[in-house]
Protein backbone atom coordinates (compact mmCIF):
# COMPACT_ATOMS: atom_id res chain seq x y z
CA UNK A 1 0.00 0.00 0.00
CA UNK A 2 1.31 3.37 -0.93
CA UNK A 3 -0.45 6.66 0.96
CA UNK A 4 0.07 9.93 -0.23
CA UNK A 5 -0.63 13.17 2.80
CA UNK A 6 -0.06 16.76 1.74
CA UNK A 7 -1.50 19.39 3.41
CA UNK A 8 0.18 23.21 4.37
CA UNK A 9 2.62 23.66 7.86
CA UNK A 10 1.33 22.39 10.50
CA UNK A 11 -1.95 20.98 8.85
CA UNK A 12 -1.88 17.31 10.56
CA UNK A 13 -0.08 15.41 8.33
CA UNK A 14 2.63 13.81 10.32
CA UNK A 15 -0.34 13.17 12.93
CA UNK A 16 -2.66 11.37 10.28
CA UNK A 17 0.92 9.85 8.43
CA UNK A 18 1.55 8.56 11.56
CA UNK A 19 -2.03 6.81 12.48
CA UNK A 20 -1.81 5.12 8.92
CA UNK A 21 1.25 3.63 9.26
CA UNK A 22 0.41 1.92 12.99
CA UNK A 23 -2.63 0.74 10.84
CA UNK A 24 -0.81 -0.74 7.79
CA UNK A 25 2.40 -2.10 10.09
CA UNK A 26 0.17 -4.58 12.25
CA UNK A 27 2.41 -6.15 14.76
CA UNK A 28 5.68 -5.07 13.49
CA UNK A 29 7.12 -1.76 14.21
CA UNK A 30 7.29 0.73 11.38
CA UNK A 31 9.85 3.05 10.17
CA UNK A 32 10.04 6.20 10.24
CA UNK A 33 12.14 8.11 7.25
CA UNK A 34 13.46 11.23 8.46
CA UNK A 35 14.90 13.65 5.46
CA UNK A 36 15.81 16.98 6.95
CA UNK A 37 19.55 16.87 6.95
CA UNK A 38 20.13 18.99 10.27
CA UNK A 39 23.18 19.61 9.34
CA UNK A 40 22.70 23.29 9.03
CA UNK A 41 22.28 24.06 13.41
CA UNK A 42 19.02 25.64 12.81
CA UNK A 43 17.30 25.96 16.06
CA UNK A 44 14.00 26.72 15.25
CA UNK A 45 14.04 23.36 13.22
CA UNK A 46 15.85 21.29 16.05
CA UNK A 47 12.65 22.18 17.67
CA UNK A 48 10.21 21.20 15.03
CA UNK A 49 12.21 17.80 14.98
CA UNK A 50 11.77 17.16 18.46
CA UNK A 51 8.39 17.79 18.05
CA UNK A 52 8.02 14.95 15.94
CA UNK A 53 9.81 13.12 18.00
CA UNK A 54 7.51 13.51 20.64
CA UNK A 55 4.13 12.63 18.80
CA UNK A 56 6.11 9.37 17.28
CA UNK A 57 6.79 8.34 20.93
CA UNK A 58 8.80 4.79 20.60
CA UNK A 59 6.12 3.41 18.08
CA UNK A 60 8.86 3.76 15.26
CA UNK A 61 12.08 2.56 14.76
CA UNK A 62 13.48 5.86 13.03
CA UNK A 63 16.34 5.87 9.61
CA UNK A 64 17.39 9.75 8.72
CA UNK A 65 18.46 9.76 5.50
CA UNK A 66 17.94 13.21 3.51
CA UNK A 67 18.99 12.11 0.08
CA UNK A 68 18.71 8.29 -0.94
CA UNK A 69 15.52 6.65 0.04
CA UNK A 70 16.10 4.01 -2.21
CA UNK A 71 18.76 2.22 -0.22
CA UNK A 72 16.75 1.97 2.87
CA UNK A 73 13.30 0.79 1.97
CA UNK A 74 12.72 -2.69 1.79
CA UNK A 75 10.54 -5.37 1.06
CA UNK A 76 7.88 -6.11 3.84
CA UNK A 77 8.25 -3.31 6.07
CA UNK A 78 5.91 -0.28 6.80
CA UNK A 79 7.92 3.20 6.03
CA UNK A 80 6.67 7.14 7.13
CA UNK A 81 8.65 9.23 4.98
CA UNK A 82 8.36 12.75 6.43
CA UNK A 83 9.05 14.43 4.88
CA UNK A 84 9.27 14.85 1.32
CA UNK A 85 9.60 18.53 1.11
CA UNK A 86 13.03 18.08 2.66
CA UNK A 87 13.39 15.22 0.61
CA UNK A 88 13.33 17.37 -2.18
CA UNK A 89 15.47 20.23 -0.71
CA UNK A 90 18.35 17.59 -0.16
CA UNK A 91 18.27 16.66 -3.95
CA UNK A 92 17.51 20.14 -5.65
CA UNK A 93 20.82 19.98 -7.61
CA UNK A 94 19.51 16.83 -9.28
CA UNK A 95 16.86 16.17 -12.41
CA UNK A 96 13.10 15.74 -12.07
CA UNK A 97 13.58 12.70 -13.68
CA UNK A 98 15.94 11.88 -11.78
CA UNK A 99 13.43 12.56 -8.33
CA UNK A 100 10.75 10.09 -10.45
CA UNK A 101 12.72 7.50 -11.00
CA UNK A 102 13.95 7.32 -6.89
CA UNK A 103 10.39 7.36 -6.21
CA UNK A 104 9.18 4.82 -8.66
CA UNK A 105 11.57 2.49 -7.77
CA UNK A 106 10.69 2.32 -4.25
CA UNK A 107 7.06 2.34 -4.90
CA UNK A 108 7.88 -0.90 -6.92
CA UNK A 109 8.71 -2.85 -3.50
CA UNK A 110 6.41 -4.43 -2.10
CA UNK A 111 6.00 -2.61 0.91
CA UNK A 112 4.11 -0.03 3.05
CA UNK A 113 5.19 3.54 2.08
CA UNK A 114 3.47 7.02 3.71
CA UNK A 115 4.55 9.89 1.93
CA UNK A 116 4.12 13.55 3.83
CA UNK A 117 4.39 16.50 1.75
CA UNK A 118 4.15 19.87 2.17
CA UNK A 119 1.73 21.89 -0.51
CA UNK A 120 3.34 24.97 -1.12
CA UNK A 121 1.40 25.26 -4.61
CA UNK A 122 -0.84 27.68 -3.74
CA UNK A 123 1.70 30.96 -3.29
CA UNK A 124 2.98 33.84 -5.44
CA UNK A 125 5.97 32.52 -7.81
CA UNK A 126 9.11 32.88 -5.77
CA UNK A 127 11.46 35.59 -7.23
CA UNK A 128 14.73 33.81 -7.03
CA UNK A 129 15.88 30.44 -8.91
CA UNK A 130 15.98 28.16 -6.47
CA UNK A 131 13.24 28.57 -4.75
CA UNK A 132 11.21 28.65 -8.16
CA UNK A 133 13.10 25.57 -8.65
CA UNK A 134 12.03 23.94 -5.36
CA UNK A 135 8.13 24.97 -5.89
CA UNK A 136 8.03 23.84 -9.40
CA UNK A 137 9.30 20.44 -7.79
CA UNK A 138 7.16 20.26 -5.23
CA UNK A 139 4.16 20.08 -7.52
CA UNK A 140 5.60 17.54 -10.24
CA UNK A 141 6.66 15.67 -7.26
CA UNK A 142 3.59 15.76 -5.59
CA UNK A 143 2.04 14.47 -9.12
CA UNK A 144 4.14 11.87 -9.77
CA UNK A 145 3.03 10.92 -5.61
CA UNK A 146 -0.46 11.11 -6.53
CA UNK A 147 -0.03 8.84 -9.96
CA UNK A 148 1.97 6.40 -7.88
CA UNK A 149 -0.17 5.76 -4.28
CA UNK A 150 -2.74 3.89 -3.65
CA UNK A 151 -4.51 6.33 -1.77
CA UNK A 152 -4.10 10.20 -1.52
CA UNK A 153 -5.71 12.55 1.19
CA UNK A 154 -5.48 16.41 1.09
CA UNK A 155 -4.67 17.74 5.17
CA UNK A 156 -6.03 20.70 6.32
CA UNK A 157 -6.33 22.09 10.05
CA UNK A 158 -6.12 17.93 11.10
CA UNK A 159 -9.02 17.32 9.00
CA UNK A 160 -8.41 14.61 5.89
CA UNK A 161 -9.96 14.40 2.74
CA UNK A 162 -9.31 11.76 0.88
CA UNK A 163 -9.18 12.24 -3.25
CA UNK A 164 -8.40 9.02 -4.09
Amino acid sequence: MKVFYFGGQKSGKTKAGIKKALELSENEKPYYVATYDNSFGDDSMQDRINKHINEREENFYTIEEPKDLVKIVESNKTYLIDCVSMWLFNNLENSEEALKIQLQKICQIETNIIFILNDVSCGIIPLDKESRRFVDFSGLIGQELAKLCDEVYEVKYGIERRLK
